[in-house]
């Protein structure tokens, strides 16, 4: 069964009507949500989502979120259960989701949470509250 087969048996079933025009109105209208939905924006939403995806990557964005400011490299050591190198690449994928920044201080680098990294994790705390 196709798609637009399965789309003409939900109309009749639910809307009281299947016509070819009543279909090809529905489909324009998914067509546009489809739209609205995808672009440019999905798929920097979809990075970010994939960076926080990782127990360690989403405990050094809680870190510094909770920290409130900027924290060295060589401080995610003490507190997190991975090697030297996971917590690098961590920081790098971080760092090209756009949830922290970076900036280098002599032979140390610096780590800070951007607005967008506040955004996503007091979303996410309130949604808890829901």
């Amino acid at each position: 069964m196709s798609s637009t087969e399965r789309l003409q048996r939900y109309l009749a079933d639910e809307r009281g009507g299947c016509g070819d025009e009543k279909v090809s109105q529905r489909l324009e209208e998914l067509e546009e949500i489809d739209t609205a939905a995808g672009g440019p924006a999905l798929d920097e939403d979809v990075g970010l989502l994939s960076a926080l995806a990782n127990e360690t990557r989403y405990k050094i964005v809680r870190i510094l979120h909770i920290a409130g400011e900027e924290l060295c490299v060589c401080e995610f050591a003490p507190l997190l259960d991975v090697s030297d190198s996971a917590i690098s690449h961590a920081l790098s994928q971080l760092t090209e989701a756009g949830l922290i920044t970076r900036r280098k201080e002599g032979k140390w680098r610096k780590y800070r949470a951007t607005a967008r990294e506040n955004a996503v994790l007091v979303a996410l705390d309130g949604s808890r509250e829901l």
